[in-house]
């Protein structure tokens, strides 16, 4: 077997077992779940039988893993050491793993004024930039999770979902009735937030607010907020969404809200960045990334308080 060729595989089949779960090990791979899953089975395939089993209670390593498996932890925990002694010679690097929504809606938009300051620092962003990606290092992981306080965790801004829409179909909403404008539009359904208990579903949303609409459920469904961004400026439905990686789009009049901004949701997730301590020691320029990121962050919170307000 050609170890490095499976190399991704391998690191993928070691982050499922340790987490349980597949959409933990594309969150730390800067992956989706499918991705880290097809670089298991790919390495299934390769070997001929099955490495784990999936079922309710998680990822659990079969039979064939599991004599393996202490020798797959401690290669991969000596990678990380061998990465962590070699970290001072990757000068002014930054690794970020963080959603692709939140990368191409918000982070890398803004990235350029950090890169005129600081034009000495590259990024590698979910394993591409101009940084090499490197083993088993992220120098900043960022999530939409239940935000916790510690010193190495960045609150950065949680969602405020409401629903969204073409200006045109806004404007051919706003003849009708409020309690029925959304019948005979297609609903467009986000999976994004489906893990926060506060997020609304469709079904929820229009019983919250008293409004009709038959066969709620229905609809295409999204994993992404960017292909549901795209479907709405097709003008091909209304999408329950969050607005905070929106801002552009709103602030530019591309999308518009065929409902009173009051009418939305804020989650009790949110968007937050976790800076490893070990990343963080002797490298200013992680310092430096992370209190940019906390005052862009605090623009968007400025901005999404700003217009729920008004």
């Amino acid at each position: 077997m050609a170890i490095p060729s499976h190399l991704k595989s391998l690191q993928a089949l070691e982050l499922a077992i340790r987490t349980g779960s597949f959409k933990r090990a594309g969150e730390l791979l800067g992956l989706t779940a499918a991705a880290a899953g097809q670089r298991v089975k790919t390495l299934e395939d390769y070997l001929g039988v099955e490495l784990v089993v999936r079922g309710r209670a998680g990822i659990r390593p079969t039979s064939e893993l599991r004599a393996a498996l202490p020798h797959l932890e401690r290669a991969f925990a000596e990678l990380g050491a061998a990465s962590r002694e070699l970290d001072l010679q990757r000068g002014q690097e930054l690794h970020i793993a963080a959603p692709t929504d939140l990368v191409e809606l918000w982070l890398r938009p803004r990235l350029p004024k950090f890169r005129q300051a600081h034009p000495n620092i590259f990024f590698c962003i979910n394993g591409e930039g101009d940084a090499s990606m490197r083993l088993a290092r992220v120098d900043c992981r960022i999530e939409f999770c239940a935000p916790r306080q510690a010193s190495e965790v960045e609150f950065l801004f949680p969602e405020y979902i409401v629903p969204i829409s073409s200006p045109a179909i806004r404007d051919r909403t706003a003849k009708m009735p409020a309690q029925s404008r959304l019948e005979g539009f297609p609903l467009l359904h986000l999976d994004t937030y489906r893990d926060d208990p506060a997020s609304p579903t469709w079904p929820s949303w229009l019983a919250a607010c008293g409004i009709a609409r038959s066969a709620p459920d229905r609809g295409i469904r999204f994993r992404r907020v960017v292909p549901a961004l795209n479907a709405i400026l097709a003008d091909a439905g209304i999408c329950l969404s969050g607005i905070a990686l929106l801002e552009n789009e709103l602030e530019a009049s591309a999308v518009a809200l065929p409902y009173p901004i009051g009418k939305g949701v804020l989650t009790s997730h949110a968007f937050v960045a976790h800076f490893p301590v070990a990343a963080s020691a002797n490298r200013p320029h992680v310092q430096r990334f992370r209190n940019w990121l906390a005052l862009e962050a605090a623009g968007t919170q400025s901005w999404l308080r700003h217009v729920t307000c008004s």
